[in-house]
């Protein structure tokens, strides 16, 4: 088992979850209750990384992170370190593949709502602030624990964009899927075995954790 590759993986999933389910609550919550010109468009650019090769997917934020490009640049004169091949690039690479896996949960379960519930607070004197923290949120809540527990498994899994944005760099950059990929060129069978089923093992659970604590934090809350 390379447990420094499984802390990266780990250390990636947690900080992609905590960086993008407040961009995502904003954003599906918008998609969910606003009306305006281009709105299709918008849905379909947020789940352009489902359809995606993650290989062509990859390519792009590579050319995007590096040195040559502007957003590149900046990161190198003000870090000092490339972004592409870096942790801040894997990150952010992450972040930008899962915009899907945490958007669209959580604009349905906004979506969920009734319009009526939020008409009701706003007769009560709720402003838009009271009624998004006191009301849409708790009733959204399964949809947003979904998008978290989605966004960290498919984290952990990710394979085409981790290599092709972090490359293989061992304790910033080398997840355990990359892990993984290496010991089966090198015919290490057990070693990839246990790394798998670790994999798979956090999966599932994530995933039984999303059927099971969705639907029982909306019975608590309601």
């Amino acid at each position: 088992m390379d447990t420094v590759a499984l802390r990266v993986s780990l250390s990636l999933a947690i900080a992609t979850v905590v960086v993008l389910l407040p961009l995502g609550i904003w954003a599906g919550h918008a998609l969910a209750i606003r009306t305006f010109r281009g709105k299709a468009f918008v849905e379909a650019l947020v789940a352009v990384p489902l359809i995606l090769p993650p290989t062509v997917l990859g390519f792009y934020l590579l050319v995007t992170f590096s040195a040559r490009s502007p957003l590149g640049a900046a990161f190198e004169a003000a870090v000092g370190q490339t972004l592409a091949f870096s942790f801040a690039g894997l990150l952010l690479a992450s972040v930008i593949v899962n915009v899907p896996f945490v958007v669209q949960p959580i604009q349905r379960a906004f979506e969920s709502v009734p319009p009526e519930v939020r008409e009701a607070a706003a007769c009560c004197g709720l402003t838009p602030l009271q009624r998004f923290t006191r009301i849409e949120i708790p009733l959204a809540w399964p949809g947003i624990l979904t998008a978290a527990i989605l966004a960290f498994a498919h984290t952990l899994g990710e394979f085409g964009v981790v290599l092709m944005v972090g490359g293989n760099i061992p304790g910033e950059t080398r997840t355990l899927s990359i892990a993984i990929y290496d010991r089966m060129q090198a015919f290490d069978d057990r070693a990839a075995g246990i790394m798998a089923a670790t994999l798979l093992v956090i999966a599932v659970a994530t995933l039984s954790a999303t059927t099971w604590l969705g639907p029982s934090a909306g019975r608590r809350r309601g």
